[in-house]
Order: structure tokens, then C-alpha cells, then sequence
């Protein structure tokens, strides 16, 4: 359940931080990729929803001891600008969601399948890289400070992931089959922003 209700928290704080990205976008194109984007986080957070109350949880009660921290870090990850809001969705999103995969893998019966799948379905990110790389290449300097988010933004990320590894070895996780989870992660941030053109 701890597992369950701090995804389902994230890949909601994910549909708002995206919806949000929909109303200041800049043209009609931006923004119906991002409200597709957006749909599919939601539909992520109600695929987690539905797997608590299987389990005979109440949702808004399995995600509250989330939910300061995980909004104290949407606080530091959302970015000034809707050019760092894309790259903060497209990084943390990539990120967190790669390790609540990973991270499944230790739930009982058939319940760490159904979230691998549910988890790794299409996140709809390619209007985020695509206006990145047109904003990227338009304008060099914004690269280099989009570098620079990015390289915060794993930082923070990572810390939110030892949290929740925190709690399975609580459950009984060993850290040490944790761990290379991270290299993992941190070869996938990589090749985002390799993806991107900026360096990590």
C-alpha cells in the first residue's frame, strides 16, 4: 500500500504539473500534445487508484503520507518557465516512473506485473522533446540553462526514489538489490538529455 499511494500521488502531481504546461503553451499544437500527455498520466494515477481499492484501500487515505513531501518536491522540480515546467515533466516523469517499474518488481503475487505494464504505457512525451529541440535550437543559451535544470533535477529526483526505497526495505527490500536500479536511472537521465542535445 505504501508502494501503491506514493505512486498514485506522483503520477497525479505529473497530470497537474502537464495540465499546467496546457494552459500557457504557445500554440494550439503544443497544446493538444500536452493535454494527451496529460490524459495519460491521469490515467496512469486512476490505473494505482484502482489497484488500491482492490486491495480493500481507500486512496485519498493510502496517498496522503505522500503527499507534503512529494508537493514540497513538485515545488522545487515545476522550473520558472514553461520551458523548464516541459523539461522538469519529461525528466522526473521518466525518471520516477522507470523506478516505480523497477521498484515493482518486489510486489506480491500478480499486482507487480500489472503495474509494470499500467507504468510503462506510452507516456505521450514526444511533444515535450520536440518543443524542447525547436526552443533548444532556436536559442543556444536556453540550452545551456536547460542543462543546468536538468542537472538539479536528477539530484532531487534521486532523493525521492530513496525514499521510496526507503519503504520497501522496510517490507523487506534489501538495499543492495536496490541499488543498481540507480546506475540504471541514472543512464536513462542520461540518454534523455543526450536525446535533447544538453548535457547531463
Amino acid at each position: 500500500m505504501p508502494y501503491l499511494g506514493q505512486a498514485a500521488y506522483f503520477e497525479l502531481a505529473v497530470f497537474e504539473s502537464l495540465a499546467g504546461a496546457v494552459a500557457t503553451a504557445p500554440n494550439l499544437a503544443a497544446r493538444e500534445g500536452l493535454s494527451a500527455a496529460a490524459g495519460r498520466a491521469l490515467s496512469k494515477h486512476h490505473g494505482l487508484i484502482q489497484e488500491i481499492r482492490r486491495r480493500g484501500g481507500e486512496p485519498a487515505v493510502e496517498m496522503t503520507p505522500f503527499a507534503p513531501a512529494l508537493d514540497l518536491y513538485r515545488q522545487k522540480t515545476t522550473g520558472a518557465d514553461w520551458h523548464e515546467v516541459l523539461l522538469s515533466c519529461y525528466l522526473t516523469g521518466g525518471l520516477l516512473d522507470d523506478f516505480f517499474i523497477r521498484l515493482s518488481d518486489g510486489l506480491p503475487g500478480d499486482v507487480g506485473p500489472r503495474i509494470a505494464k499500467l507504468l510503462g504505457e506510452d507516456a505521450g512525451t514526444e511533444v515535450l522533446v520536440h518543443e524542447l529541440k525547436v526552443a533548444i535550437n532556436a536559442d543556444p543559451t536556453l540550452g545551456s540553462r536547460l542543462a543546468m535544470w536538468g542537472r538539479r533535477l536528477v539530484g532531487d529526483t534521486l532523493l525521492v526514489a530513496r525514499s521510496a526505497m526507503a519503504l520497501s526495505a522496510a517490507s523487506g527490500t534489501e538495499e543492495s538489490r536496490i541499488e543498481p536500479v540507480f546506475t540504471e536511472l541514472i543512464a536513462a537521465h542520461t540518454r534523455r538529455m543526450d536525446g535533447l542535445g544538453l548535457t547531463a
